[in-house]
């Protein structure tokens, strides 16, 4: 069975979808489309633009989206997807693919995403880490015991075996890389984000969010759509719509959603999307199945 793949931030880089933008009418007119809902030339700033421009929160977020959602449809027939998964952000992009969502109001719903949690990380500063070579039940264990000394820390991404990225206060991270560099991991990285994506912190974000998802129509997808927040396969609208509100303060589950996908029959993995990220997850995941992107 196929399944597709849609990255989250992170995955961006200067002149991305521009190869896209020149060869093809309909990624264009998308495009083109994209800049007239937002109010202001993204393409600009996705194809010429600099480092620093594109990782802003507010830009990398639609410009992922677009390039991951325009890719995918530009592929025409050959898009016929079996079931579906996005990484945190991708989720959003999986969800338009799939046709649970229009073009338009998948779009406005990521940029309000953006903005609202662009505003939580400049409330409370935060940060992510990477831990690598650690079991997710020691990983889980070392966050508990930071919470209970009164700092926020909690598991934010399952990518794959070994690699668990954690969310919270600066002083929780911290407090928590030393405690898991001493309990035997291999790398415990500090990454360079704006705050705490999938943590308690982002509540203010997924209370603005959730207003914005709550007007928006969602229809039945064509394919099931693997979420985030259970790693389970969903069709239906409203449980869509609870899923993706609860999302921004949940771990993401790509590695149980991927693995769920597998013991579902998918043998074909395409990413959409800017970047190899999760194609590689997917191989550390399961190394017999297929994981490559639309090339």
């Amino acid at each position: 069975m196929k399944a597709f793949v849609f990255p989250g931030q992170g995955a961006q880089f200067v002149g991305m979808g521009k190869d896209l933008y020149e060869s093809s009418a309909l990624a264009k007119e998308l495009f083109e489309k994209a800049n007239s809902i937002l109010g202001y030339r993204i393409t600009d700033i996705m194809f010429n633009g600099t480092d620093e421009e594109l990782k802003q929160t507010k830009v990398t977020q639609p410009a992922v989206f677009l390039h991951s959602v325009i890719s995918a449809l530009c592929m025409g027939e050959a898009f016929k997807p079996e079931m579906v998964a996005g990484h945190s952000l991708g989720e959003f992009s999986a969800l338009v693919a799939s046709g649970a969502l229009n073009f338009e109001d998948g779009l406005k719903l990521v940029y309000a995403r953006a903005m609202a949690m662009q505003k939580a990380c400049e409330a409370k500063p935060s940060t992510m880490a990477a831990i690598i070579a650690l079991p997710d039940e020691k990983v889980e264990e070392i966050c508990e015991q930071v919470n209970a000394e009164g700092e926020v820390c909690v598991p934010a991404n399952y990518n794959c075996p070994g690699q668990l990225v954690i969310s919270g206060t600066i002083e929780g991270i911290n407090k928590a890389c030393e405690l898991m560099k001493a309990a035997g991991a291999k790398r415990a990285l500090p990454l360079k984000v704006g705050g705490a994506f999938h943590s308690p912190l982002m509540q203010p974000a997924k209370e603005e969010l959730e207003e914005a998802i709550q007007k928006t129509n969602f229809n039945t997808p064509k394919c099931p759509i693997y979420q985030n927040v259970d790693a389970k396969p969903h069709t239906n609208p409203e449980e869509i719509r609870e899923n993706l509100v609860a999302q921004l303060t949940s771990p993401v589950r790509f590695s149980q959603s991927a693995k769920n996908m597998i013991a579902d029959g998918a043998t074909d993995f395409t990413e959409c999307g800017p970047g190899v990220v999760l194609q590689k997850l997917i191989s550390k995941i399961d190394s017999n199945v297929s994981a490559h992107g639309i090339e």
